[in-house]
């Protein structure tokens, strides 16, 4: 998925953005509330990870801009303050979860894991389609009950698949969901970890189809290949 990282501690951002980019998500950072401005009106993310305390701005007002344009994107709040009160008062605000410094990277995760699952209709962390079986918490991948291995940029692509299987998406929006502003994959690299799926998956009864020109659709199409 595609994350956004408000916060503007560097040390800490860039161990959140590693973590994040370790279990196969793109992710952006934003160290100010104006450089959080401009990557919002730039790009759509499926989650944002936003600090309170921003050298320009306070995270509850950035908060209320996304709400007020209708921006449905969950947030997840980073803060260092502990009080019932302000925690009541972001979740009014539409806040979907908060942390408090400081935190495990373990729960981070646990967090992030579980405002994907929600926002994307799934109350499990096992998602399936067809005989194969995807795991978000351990990021694992069963065909028939039997474990196959993908690396963790394969296995989120396969994420994406199969959480809007039997729909049409485009190169452009699988790049979107795994790669940041600050990566330059090259240009045939969507059309490389397909390949790899494809060959990994090929004796299960899960198929990508290639629609010409648009891009790729998941479909139960057993013994396909191409």
């Amino acid at each position: 998925m595609r994350i956004l990282v408000i916060e503007d501690d560097s040390v800490l951002s860039e161990a959140i953005s590693h973590r994040i980019k370790n279990i196969g998500h793109g992710v952006d950072l934003a160290l100010t509330g104006k450089q959080a401005r401009l990557m919002l009106r730039q790009q759509n993310y499926d989650l944002i990870l936003l600090d309170l305390n921003l050298p320009d701005a306070h995270g509850a007002s950035i908060l209320q801009s996304l709400r007020e344009s209708k921006t449905t994107s969950p947030v997840l709040i980073i803060t260092a303050i502990d009080q019932v009160e302000e925690r009541i008062k972001l979740l009014d605000l539409g806040a979907d979860d908060y942390i408090t410094k400081p935190f495990d990277f373990g729960e981070l995760e646990a967090r992030i894991r579980a405002i994907l699952r929600r926002s994307q209709g799934q109350a499990q962390e096992t998602i399936e389609f067809a005989n194969v079986s995807l795991n978000l918490r351990t990021c694992s991948v069963e065909v028939d009950n039997q474990a196959v291995e993908l690396k963790q940029r394969e296995f989120r692509l396969l994420e994406i698949f199969m959480t809007q299987p039997k729909q049409v998406l485009s190169k452009d929006v699988l790049m979107d969901h795994i790669y940041g502003f600050d990566e330059a994959p090259g240009p045939n690299v969507i059309e490389i970890y397909v390949a790899r799926l494809r060959k990994t998956l090929a004796h299960s009864a899960l198929h990508i189809r290639t629609i010409r020109g648009l891009g790729y659709l998941l479909e139960e199409q057993s013994g396909a290949s191409e």
